[in-house]
């Protein structure tokens, strides 16, 4: 694999920010037998958005798990975005990261990396934060991406902006500590409108450890989906809000992923 820094001028963020790459290549072996179809011109990969928790940025993923190693394996690309604590929102007072996560980055992602852009080929995941980012991704854009998972995610959002221990965390993402409930940043309304509207949705995998503070969050979760019928793939055991527990799981979501081993031709 390759890895790559990437910093570049973001359109929406009106700033220079970095994100984290990984390409597939060819292995030792595979040079070794002379295999070069990876190279071949056209060659377009499976690409897995993988998304961070609050406090962490683009490198964490790297740094402290295994997923590199995993998505070699399986000749998978990673493309991990720096959102900074922001929920993957537009924020009220801040910077408009949903915008530059669902618009902005996929578009420069592919100008720069051999991706392919079929809703069959993307998939996108995060842990905390980033596993409420990864559904909300995924559930407002069901045309883009074929499956999206969650790790320990901070699923019933409107509940937490509204709990005054964590209600400055959310000071500058959303207006008002009642703005959530109801609107497009919470994953329980849209739940309810994809149940509604009977859209062809992503496949869904949710894990927490029974540990993990937002465990009864998580169980909120589940239950609210599998009673409007939507189709979860949920798994729970022991653990906490760590890395331990995200890093064994992440291989867990790689080999849930509707992948194909070998590269992509367009």
């Amino acid at each position: 694999m390759a890895l790559i820094q990437c910093s570049f001028m973001s359109s929406a963020l009106r700033t220079q920010t970095t994100i984290s790459v990984v390409i597939p290549t060819l292995t030792y072996d595979e040079i070794k037998a002379g295999d070069s179809d990876m190279c071949a011109p056209g060659t377009r990969f499976q690409t897995l958005y993988l998304l961070h928790g609050y406090s962490d940025d683009h490198t964490g993923w790297l740094r402290f798990t295994s997923v590199e190693r995993h998505a070699v394996e399986r000749r998978l690309a990673l493309i991990i975005p720096a959102v900074q604590n922001s929920a993957y929102a537009d924020m009220a007072h801040g910077s408009p990261f949903w915008t530059y996560v669902t618009e902005e980055l996929p578009r420069v992602a592919r100008a720069l990396f051999p991706l392919s852009d079929r809703r069959e080929d993307n998939f996108v995941a995060g842990l905390s934060m980033g596993g409420y980012g990864a559904f909300k991704v995924a559930l407002r854009n069901p045309d883009r991406f074929a499956a999206a998972a969650s790790l320990s995610g901070a699923l019933d959002i409107a509940s937490l902006v509204k709990d005054p221990e964590n209600r400055a965390l959310f000071t500058n993402v959303f207006a008002d500590d009642g703005a959530v409930e109801g609107s497009p940043d919470d994953l329980l309304h849209l739940v309810d409108d994809a149940a509604r509207s009977k859209a062809k949705l992503p496949k869904l995998y949710q894990a927490c450890g029974t540990e993990d503070f937002l465990y009864r969050a998580n169980v909120r979760f589940r239950d609210h989906t599998r009673a409007l019928g939507i189709d979860l793939t949920y798994e729970e055991g022991p653990g906490a809000h760590e890395w331990d527990y995200w890093d064994a799981n992440i291989r867990k979501v790689i080999d849930w992923l509707p992948l194909k081993r070998q590269p992509l031709t367009r």
